[in-house]
């Protein structure tokens, strides 16, 4: 896919980034997660840091979420048999026994484990991307997404990225699922679509979405893929992580054959940009 111009959204050029300075960046060089950027544990407050802990490993410039053999079920009286390796750039969480904290979606969760209040990069506006390349494992999905940062219960929308379910993936096209949830946020209407793109997404590829006050716009390699009329209004942090669900869900197709372990998600960089002349957050 070619990147031009007229196929983004208001005219952003995706190249030069007109109009956006750049504030968040990890090419994920070198042999150790960068801590100042990452906090390698997803939503660690509901099942503790031990569970929520991320496998990966960093090589050859890249980022690998991994999912291993020997890993144990993220949350398994949340979610049963989920296996989960997430990055995230904040934790806020409540005391222990409490019901507050990021992405509790309604559950019932309770806070199992203190955790220190992060805030890493949780930005208010601006463009996200991502280049990476996914895997046609069917039992696994990949996904790039944010949440509110803060703990009142109506700032819990999600704006996703993209979502790729390993079943949806072949050599020709890729199902991407993008858009936004309400969770608990009265302001916005559940908008997600999953769009059939001819991409291989086992190769690498520019995931990116433009969230402005009015609107979120969602890309693929320079390309403009929709736009939902709507947004949140708070900070949101990031949500970089690999899924492997205990079976793969039906299809009228047959499902790719499955992967060995570890199963892995490779991430060339992640990068943040804020509109020009808003400053550092």
């Amino acid at each position: 896919m070619a990147e031009t111009a007229e196929r983004w959204p208001e005219g952003l050029d995706p190249v030069t980034k007109a109009g956006y300075e750049l504030e968040f960046e990890d090419a994920f060089e070198g042999d150790r997660l960068d801590g100042s950027r990452w906090v390698p544990y997803y939503l660690p407050q509901w099942s503790g840091r031990e569970r929520a802990a991320a496998r990966y490993e960093l090589a050859g410039g890249h980022l690998h979420l991994l999912i291993e053999e020997d890993q144990p079920p993220w949350c398994p009286e949340l979610e049963g048999p989920l296996r989960v390796s997430s990055l995230q750039t904040g934790v806020f969480a409540g005391p222990v026994g409490s019901t507050v904290g990021q992405h509790g979606r309604g559950s019932g969760a309770v806070v199992r484990e203190e955790q220190r209040d992060v805030r890493l990069y949780t930005p208010r506006y601006g463009l996200v991307e991502m280049r990476a390349r996914a895997i046609d494992d069917p039992r696994s999905m990949v996904a790039l997404w944010m949440i509110g940062y803060e703990d009142e219960p109506e700032r819990s929308a999600e704006i996703c990225v993209c979502e790729i379910f390993g079943r949806d993936v072949g050599p020709d096209s890729a199902r991407v699922g993008m858009g936004l949830h309400p969770f608990g946020d009265p302001g916005i209407t559940d908008d997600f679509t999953v769009e059939t793109l001819p991409i291989d997404a086992r190769e690498f590829h520019v995931y990116a979405a433009e969230w402005t006050p009015e609107r979120v716009s969602f890309l693929v390699d320079g390309r403009h893929v929709r736009t939902v009329r709507q947004s949140p209004r708070y900070p949101m942090q990031l949500m970089l992580n690999i899924y492997e669900f205990p079976q793969a869900p039906e299809r009228d197709t047959p499902a790719a054959p499955e992967h060995p372990y570890p199963k892995r998600f490779t991430v060339d960089y992640v990068r943040g940009y804020r509109p020009a002349g808003q400053g550092r957050r």
